[in-house]
């Protein structure tokens, strides 16, 4: 088994330096400073293309978390200039919060206030403070959350509501994206501030986001994770009545270990018992979704019985970091293998082994999805970076046990 794990491990450093090798080398702009904002699934770079607060904050993150596990200078650089181009051009100088896109030489484009954004600009600004110990990306990530616990908070019912207009104004389109519903409170949105406001609280020991943490993981036990099914509700009304009935397979095994992680890194002991049982349920519910040639479909419609017979990257690199957490939950050797399958599936058909990153996702008959990014709003070096440091670390801790 450790022979295993040790090949699984050495097998996550190669692929760290790849993936973000990939990114030094496509993704920097060097006209316009930053990243760009779009290269398509050809590698073909778009320099006019908008440039997302997502894909800029995913950024930030990935290198200063792989700066910390390696100490590798040249991520640090490049955490360096992803700080310094974030700061400068997405953070709202005048209504705080940050700006969804930004124009390909960083003039603010679409200004409206997504809180999923606001969530992963605290997440890699307090993980470029981590890396760096650099006081103005901690302050910038607490104004940030201010902005957001301030603007966003919903009193009566508890949770945040979703967007806003620049000036923290009711918004009609609350959506993150076409395909979601047009509801005020989202899993996604959720689940994201949950990871946040965990990092920053590593970077700030602060008492209340100590409580905003584990408040934000009993909405999800409370609400958002299904008690019949263990599946998560993807959208919901003010009052939290569930608005949607799709299920969303790389969501429930990627929320079956960071609600664990949240409360871990809190300290908070009781809830951590309740905590674990429901990412052992998550973990099970997730596996419903996995396909004999061990990938992760996308998404099912419970109304309708329609599976979308596509497995994306995300979902691969979140089941890789799930599965593994049940397995050191429970032991359960079925869990381990699950992760080793959707590494081994990523190997044979997600990775593009001629242009290198992973295809945003394949088709049924594994064939790439040609028509989307290899970087673009969404497609970031976030899930897959992670996948490849939390499985590190998550190795050498089962090593490092003592008999």
């Amino acid at each position: 088994m450790n022979d295993e794990l040790e090949q699984y491990r050495r097998e996550m450093e190669i692929e760290l330096k790849e993936i973000l090798s990939w990114w030094e080398s496509m993704a920097v702009d060097k006209g316009n400073g930053g990243f760009v904002g779009k290269i398509d699934h050809g590698n073909r770079i778009d320099a006019e293309a908008p440039k997302g607060s997502v894909l800029n904050s995913r950024i930030l993150w990935a290198f200063s978390s792989a700066y910390q596990l390696t100490g590798n200078k040249q991520y640090l650089s490049m955490a360096n200039r992803a700080f310094e181009y974030f700061a400068r051009h997405f953070i709202d100088g005048q209504f705080g919060g940050v700006y969804w896109t930004v124009d390909s030489m960083g003039n603010p484009l679409d200004a409206k206030k997504q809180i999923y954004a606001s969530a992963f600009a605290v997440y890699g600004l307090s993980e470029y403070y981590r890396a760096t110990g650099e006081g103005n990306s901690k302050q910038l990530a607490i104004d940030i959350y201010n902005d957001a616990v301030s603007h966003s908070y919903e009193e009566k019912f508890g949770g945040y509501v979703e967007a806003f207009t620049r000036d923290w104004k009711a918004l009609g389109d609350l959506r993150l994206s076409p395909k979601d519903a047009n509801e005020k409170k989202s899993m996604n949105t959720h689940l994201h501030l949950v990871e946040a406001f965990t990092n920053l609280y590593r970077a700030w020991n602060d008492g209340n986001v100590k409580q905003r943490v584990a408040e934000l993981v009993n909405i999800f036990l409370d609400h958002i994770v299904d008690q019949r099914t263990h599946h998560l509700t993807l959208f919901f009304d003010d009052a939290w009545n569930p608005r949607s009935h799709t299920i969303s397979y790389g969501h429930d095994i990627e929320a079956a270990w960071l609600l664990q992680e949240a409360v871990d890194t809190i300290g908070h002991d009781s809830l951590l018992v309740k905590v674990k049982s429901i990412s052992t349920k998550l973990a099970v519910a997730a596996a419903e979704g996995l396909d004999a040639d061990g990938g992760l479909w996308y998404e099912y419609d419970t109304d309708a019985g329609y599976l979308i017979k596509q497995k994306h990257s995300w979902p691969q690199a979140e089941a890789m970091i799930g599965f593994f957490n049940a397995w050191q939950n429970t032991g359960d050797q079925k869990f381990y293998d699950w992760s080793l399958q959707s590494w081994k599936f990523v190997k044979q058909y997600m990775r593009d082994k001629d242009l290198g990153e992973w295809y945003w996702g394949v088709n049924d008959d594994h064939s790439p999805m040609v028509e989307q990014d290899k970087a673009g709003l969404w497609k970031c070096p976030y899930h897959n970076t992670r996948a490849c440091i939390e499985i590190i670390k998550r190795i050498d801790s089962v090593l490092n046990q003592k008999p």
